[in-house]
């Protein structure tokens, strides 16, 4: 039976206002299965970028079904009965569309493929939701200080510096920003490097293809400034060095379901160009039309679509740092989706002194999680505006982008790690991580004992290799070499290299020697690869990565 999440509510206002109402309704409909696809997980290449593939690979992650595009079979059929497609999600298998048709939901009805459909968008209630969804900047001058000056106390409440100071400032990282708007971000004199650089990685509107896209709203152009602004002297951002992928996934002039829609085909664009963290400043469960409100009961940390989806992200092998929400003073008081996800990185807000933000919102997720999960510094947070004045903002909307920023650099320096690695790395080292709470969850992390936790970790892996082998470089690229440091080794020597998926690349025996150098590994696809190493009837195994 289909799942049918239109009310009684929505239909009466069909029935009394039918023509506003048909020329401006959008749908969520959700598809049993792929049948029909014209794609297969054997030929990734053609759905998903050669960084996708290879951020899968390094983190041992398969491809399957939910990687492949919807049944294009389905999609004609849908808009064949007069819809037109807005956007797909192959994660969740189903559609956004718009329709003038007045009998589409009783057509879906007929289609034995269709699951479930929900109109996410109707435009004819008043919009009344989410007054001060993005809080405003705030008039508080600004701390002078050395280099960092303005963004001084955001990076130092975290001890990001000490990872800045050891040159991981968060080069090569990929960071998608899901947000309302970019306004100005293209001449914004904090972030003329990105462009100087071409460290823009592309510019995507899912909102309504706005060809004006750095002129919309400004909440976006704030939130990239956190992380990517590199004035030395002025504002330095949290990840000045990475790249930055801009993505409009909010509506900003009205709160709708379909704008959850928007962020779960904004995230699988970001995931198709290898992505590898994103920050949403960005947070739903009250709407315009409250047929479409979530409950707390909701915020369980795997119930929205936007939620569902930002879990997703974090299984294809990303980091999804989400802002908690800023209903702390309201009667809601709770977090928000998608920052409850189970695997997603909920992030809280606290002042300078670490004392929780009156506004940020309350943990726990509804099922009982830790969230937030961490706190970072959204009560006075320094930023460049649209005008290109640094100023302080305020809203868990600024501290996530202040640990999304910071969370690439830690990546950035430990690289063989995986993205859930990093996310409990980071909850570790957060102050109150022994006794965490509905305030600031784990707490305000310290990105020095962070990156010690994972060194400790590193360390004992490569001790436990040692005992044996010793395997150099990694990455590789041509040539590796492997030392035995087993004096009695006798007999021969078997070396495979596969991927994790059990794809062989090479198979060869040596007869007992103490090095083994391997030559002319180029054919080798770059990515994770495991070394297998077989000898008097023990085998030893180590993950590798292979590179360009």
């Amino acid at each position: 039976m289909k799942i049918r999440y239109i009310s009684i509510s929505v239909f009466l206002i069909c029935f009394f206002i039918l023509d506003t109402l048909a020329a401006q309704t959008y749908y969520w409909i959700g598809f049993n299965d792929k049948n029909g696809t014209s794609f297969s997980i054997d030929k990734p290449e053609e759905f998903l970028s050669a960084r996708a593939i290879l951020r899968r690979q390094k983190q041992n992650i398969s491809i399957d079904e939910t990687d492949l595009p919807v049944s294009s079979v389905y999609v004609d059929a849908i808009t064949d009965l007069g819809a037109t497609l807005i956007h797909s999600s192959k994660w969740l298998n189903g559609i956004t569309v718009k329709t003038e048709n007045v009998n589409f939901a009783e057509e879906l009805d007929k289609l034995d493929f269709v699951k479930e459909y929900q109109v996410t968008k109707d435009q004819v209630l008043t919009k009344s939701a989410r007054v001060g969804k993005f809080r405003d900047e705030d008039d508080n001058p600004i701390i002078d200080s050395s280099y960092y000056q303005a963004s001084v106390s955001q990076v130092s409440q975290i001890n990001g510096h000490y990872l800045h100071q050891a040159s991981y400032t968060g080069e090569g990282m990929y960071i998608a920003v899901l947000d309302g708007g970019f306004k100005n971000a293209n001449q914004s004199s904090a972030m003329q490097a990105l462009w100087q650089e071409n460290r823009i990685l592309g510019a995507k509107d899912f909102v309504d293809n706005d060809e004006e896209f750095f002129s919309t709203h400004y909440h976006g152009a704030n939130v990239l400034s956190i992380m990517a602004a590199n004035l030395p002297g002025q504002l330095i951002g949290t990840a000045p060095d990475a790249s930055y992928l801009l993505v409009r996934t909010e509506d900003t002039s009205s709160e709708y379901l379909v704008e959850e829609d928007n962020w779960v085909a904004g995230a699988e664009y970001a995931d198709s160009l290898g992505i590898d963290v994103i920050n949403s400043s960005l947070g739903y469960y009250l709407f315009d039309n409250s047929d479409m409100n979530h409950s707390y009961e909701d915020m369980d940390g795997h119930t929205t679509r936007v939620t569902k989806a930002a879990n997703m992200a974090v299984e294809k092998g990303m980091l999804v740092f989400a802002s908690a929400g800023n209903e702390g003073n309201d009667p809601w008081r709770h977090i928000i989706s998608p920052s409850d996800g189970d695997k997603v990185i909920g992030v809280g807000a606290v002042n300078a002194e670490g004392v929780k933000a009156g506004f940020s919102s309350f943990g726990p997720a509804s099922d009982g999680d830790i969230k937030p999960n961490v706190s970072a510094l959204g009560w006075g947070t320094a930023l460049q505006n649209s005008s290109g004045n640094i100023v302080a903002g305020s809203g868990t909307s600024y501290s996530s982008p202040v640990m999304a920023g910071m969370g690439a650099c830690l990546w950035q320096a430990f690289p063989e790690f995986t993205s859930l690695e990093i996310k409990s790395a980071i909850e570790e080292s957060a102050h109150q991580y022994t006794m965490p709470d509905s305030l600031l969850g784990f707490g305000i992390p310290n990105f020095k004992l962070a990156s010690e936790l994972l060194q400790s970790r590193r360390v004992i892996i490569e001790k436990e290799e040692e005992r044996v082998w010793q395997l150099a470089p990694n990455p590789f690229k041509e040539r590796l070499v492997l030392q035995n440091l087993d004096l009695n080794l006798e007999g021969e020597v078997q070396i495979e290299i596969h991927n994790s998926l059990g794809l062989a690349y090479l198979s060869k025996t040596f007869s007992g020697k103490k090095t083994i150098i391997l030559d002319e590994l180029n054919h080798i696809p770059s990515g994770l690869v495991i070394i297998t190493i077989k000898a008097q009837d023990m085998s030893y195994s180590y993950k590798y990565i292979k590179s360009n």
